[in-house]
């Protein structure tokens, strides 16, 4: 039976809701993982460095495609709740047609600006060759990105998630099988990587966009719309948070870069690279369980069933706890397996990465309470809150942190300062959900 955003949620049916967003944004960063295996393996650790020098500028750039995604998200989820379907879906359309123009222009900008760009990211003599040809590539597809991660959310408020999952599992196969025979088969390296990657966004954003041009059966149309100014503007401060965290996190990368070039060279960003590329994965459950569950809650916020959304609340929060749990049992048990399938080959490097890795994974212990929070105050259209627990989840305390702890514990200062970072923020989300829950009576 299908389950839609107005029907009482158990926790099997908010499981089975929000399961296809958390398998969505799981495999979408497994394909990614899958790019660092072949990169690493078959064309090398400083090829594999490159890669995390530029990334987070990649991530900066479609970071504008996750912002009017959320904010954009829990309007047009909260303007259903109230009624007004044709109004929704007007406002659908032009967030849309604004990710197109908007991510245009960011692309051809930063396809010309890439040398300097990754010069600025940390990229030495040895590594800028390598992040320069990643890097056009990967910022040329930035306007397909930002549809993917936009269509994630709307294939949700749409109640269409398992059509999200199809299409993202159909960009990351498209990844992995180029990643085969463009980097083994046909030897094009680190620019095969980059080929692959951006095929596989092409048919998680080109294609939803295809389907949502197609007819009535999403419950969403792109279709005829205007400019709604206010709309627009609530969207981007909506999603803020989302646009601030994305470009926090991708800045504190590249301050992690930067630090670890300075106490140990490229290998130290090598070792660091495994290191997110399992954190892609482990984040991506709770990623996708604040995407999946959050039109809910804005839909049930602006139907006012504050019952509702008490309940949805009470049952996320019993959710985020226990995954959490299991998250930093599964990466303590599986540190060196893991570790070992990027960088096996070197003993040394392999030692570092595990040891890193096995301190870094304690942050799970609060990531998802943090991530949740901010995903919970975008869905109920604040996005001034969401954005400061953002702000300091991210630039405020992790920037903060891999400054101040490698001064003071060296290499392993690195590694402990996301868990810092983490721990410190909870007590700021912790602050708002508490002084809130009377305004939006969700506890």
């Amino acid at each position: 039976m299908k389950i839609k955003l107005s029907d009482h949620f158990t926790y099997n049916r908010l499981l089975r809701f929000t399961l296809p967003s958390v398998v969505m944004m799981v495999v979408a960063s497994i394909y990614s993982v899958v790019d660092g295996l072949f990169v690493s393996n078959l064309v090398g650790d400083l090829a594999l460095s490159a890669v995390n020098i530029i990334f987070p500028v990649t991530m900066i750039i479609g970071a504008f495609g996750f912002m009017l995604g959320t904010g954009g998200s829990a309007i047009v989820a909260r303007t259903l709740g109230e009624g007004r379907k044709e109004l929704a879906q007007e406002y659908f359309s032009m967030l849309i047609y604004t990710v197109l123009v908007v991510g245009g222009v960011l692309s051809v900008i930063s396809v010309a600006l890439t040398e300097p760009i990754a010069r600025l990211a940390g990229a030495s003599d040895l590594l800028i060759d390598d992040c320069v040809a990643y890097g056009r590539i990967m910022l040329a597809g930035s306007v397909v990105f930002m549809l993917q991660v936009l269509f994630q959310s709307f294939f949700v408020v749409a109640e269409r998630p398992q059509l999200g999952l199809f299409f993202s599992v159909a960009a990351g196969v498209t990844n992995m099988g180029l990643d085969y025979v463009f980097i083994a088969l046909m030897d094009l390296g680190i620019a095969g990587a980059a080929l692959a990657t951006v095929a596989g966004y092409c048919v998680g954003g080109i294609i939803p966009l295809i389907y949502f041009l197609t007819g009535e059966r999403s419950g969403l149309r792109l279709g005829k719309t205007k400019l709604y100014g206010r709309q627009l503007l609530q969207a981007c401060a909506n999603g803020s948070s989302e646009l601030m965290s994305n470009i926090s996190s991708s800045i504190v990368s590249i301050l992690y870069n930067l630090q670890l070039m300075r106490l140990i060279g490229e290998t130290g960003v090598a070792a660091y690279s495994v290191m997110m590329y399992v954190d892609f994965v482990f984040i991506a459950a709770f990623l996708g369980f604040s995407v999946g569950s959050a039109p809910i809650v804005s839909f049930h916020y602006g139907a006012d069933n504050r019952t509702e959304l008490k309940s949805v609340f009470r049952k996320s929060a019993v959710i985020i706890g226990v995954t959490a749990l299991v998250m930093v049992t599964a990466s303590e048990l599986l540190s060196h397996p893991l570790s070992s399938a990027f960088v096996g080959y070197d003993p040394d490097l392999l030692e570092m990465t595990v040891h890193g890795f096995r301190l870094f994974a304690l942050n799970y212990l609060f990531c998802g309470v943090n991530i949740y929070a901010s995903a919970f105050f975008t869905a109920l259209c604040n996005g001034l809150i969401s954005a400061l627990i953002s702000f300091a989840r991210t630039l405020l305390l992790r920037g903060g942190m891999v400054l101040l702890l490698p001064l003071l514990w060296g290499i392993d200062g690195i590694w402990w300062a996301v868990v810092a970072a983490e721990g410190l923020a909870v007590l700021v989300s912790l602050a708002f959900l508490i002084s809130q829950r009377k305004r939006y009576h969700y506890a």
